[in-house]
């Protein structure tokens, strides 16, 4: 039998535990849906995100920064609508705010993937936790990121919600012992 996180327990999480959880991420368009999936994700589950997920790639156009950066208050009040996404309005605005900061960096950096990346030095940092509960909520790192998004306009960028964004595109790397994903 296949020894997973302890978390990847329905099919949605084990497909997704197996397949891109601690995989690293340099796609600027996965990286920014991410960054909106995790803040939408704030005070809710996961299993809740992933079962919207697809309604969300629909309702801000497969996560395509410069277009949902456009989006007026009259796409928002329709998003606010749709029933197959969080419909909270500080979450939903926070996703056209944090796309414009989004491509502010990319501009200035290059890419978000280059600026995004420098807070873990470019390499995905590689945990060999023994149990999840060693797993940290929060790091130095996360804490870092949080203040220089916060400080560039993001929103819905705490420590927390940097941590898991981390661990979702691989700039961590959390795989318990014994998963099968955990990095030797």
């Amino acid at each position: 039998m296949i020894q997973r996180c302890s978390w990847a327990r329905d099919e949605l999480n084990i497909a997704y535990h197996d397949a891109e959880w601690g995989v690293p991420v340099h796609d600027d368009q996965h990286l920014f849906e991410m960054l909106i999936l995790e803040g939408a994700q704030a005070g809710l589950s996961w299993s809740t995100i992933l079962r919207k997920r697809e309604n969300y790639r629909k309702a801000f156009d497969d996560f395509n920064p410069v277009r949902v950066a456009r989006y007026t208050p009259k796409r928002i009040a329709k998003l606010l609508a749709n029933e197959g996404i969080v419909r909270n309005r500080l979450k939903v605005e926070s996703a056209v705010s944090n796309a414009q900061a989004f491509l502010r960096v990319r501009d200035e950096f290059g890419s978000f993937d280059t600026f995004i990346w420098s807070f873990v030095d470019g390499k995905p940092k590689r945990n060999r936790w023994s149990k999840p509960a060693d797993v940290p909520a929060r790091t130095a790192e996360s804490d870092a990121m949080s203040k220089e998004l916060r400080r560039r306009g993001f929103r819905f960028v705490g420590s927390t919600i940097c941590y898991a964004f981390m661990q979702a595109v691989g700039m961590v790397d959390d795989h318990t012992k014994g998963c099968f994903r955990c990095a030797p």
